[in-house]
């Protein structure tokens, strides 16, 4: 996907996402997120699209901590998470193709301006699942190709950093499969796992495995995130339930 794909989705999604959560209210449990309500909800996402965005727009080279979401409430905490998504997407698509500035994991990206798009669009997206599980009612689908670029970034990316915690013993190995692109589209990942970080090839080529979780490329990549269940496991189900326990995010 190119990085004006990335951005047009990222609006769309915060769009989606802060109409969700003023339908449902700050006080709203988010189911997804057992500890969060809607509120929670708002002041991380609304955090992190301020935090990006400053990277982008005065090209810092350096990382900065995240801060802290403001003491709004109510209708101004909504408008507050708004601004905060309305300045990300501008400055996206007002940025230079060439801005250099601090990226944070490894994923295949051309650019920092195509990480920060890229990883913004999947940040909003599963947060706009989040406020809509709070909501209540059918949530909005989500496009195969999105699913597994998000399944690439999230096993390449952040699961390829020394912070994983998705880690085994002995060497085992577990097989991602999305199971409803086209014939041409290689939506296979073969995990290898040890005591060291994940090791994650896009392939279907590593011979046996202990285990494979597949299903169609939106439910995976929701069920990956910890938002769903996995929709199949096959072998070793432990390595599935592993994943569930030490794969979040911090």
């Amino acid at each position: 996907m190119e990085t004006a794909e990335f951005v047009r989705t990222l609006d769309r999604e915060g769009q989606l996402l802060a109409a969700a959560a003023e339908e449902a209210g700050v006080d709203a449990k988010v189911p997804t997120c057992p500890d969060w309500q809607v509120r929670d909800l708002l002041r991380h996402t609304g955090a992190v699209h301020r935090w990006a965005t400053e990277f982008v727009a005065q090209a810092l080279t350096s990382p900065r901590p995240l801060g802290d979401g403001p003491a709004l409430d109510g209708p101004e905490l909504v408008a507050w998470y708004r601004d905060s998504h309305r300045h990300l997407v501008d400055t996206l698509a007002a940025a230079a193709p060439d801005v250099q500035c601090w990226t944070f994991h490894p994923a295949p990206n051309p650019s920092p301006l195509a990480f920060w798009a890229r990883r913004q669009a999947h940040e909003t997206t599963v947060h706009r699942f989040d406020a809509e599980s709070a909501r209540g009612g059918t949530p909005t689908g989500i496009a195969t190709e999105f699913a597994v670029d998000g399944i690439d970034e999230l096993l390449r990316g952040f699961h390829a950093r020394s912070r994983s915690r998705v880690r085994t013993q002995e060497p085992r190995v577990l097989r991602v499969r999305a199971s409803d692109t086209d014939a041409d589209t290689d939506a296979v990942w073969t995990i290898r796992l040890s005591a060291e970080p994940p090791v994650t090839t896009r392939d279907a080529s590593g011979g046996d495995v202990d285990a494979e979780v597949s299903g169609p490329a939106a439910q995976l990549y929701l069920a990956l995130w910890n938002r769903l269940p996995v929709p199949s496991v096959t072998g070793d189900a432990s390595l599935a339930a592993l994943w569930r326990e030490r794969s979040a995010i911090g």
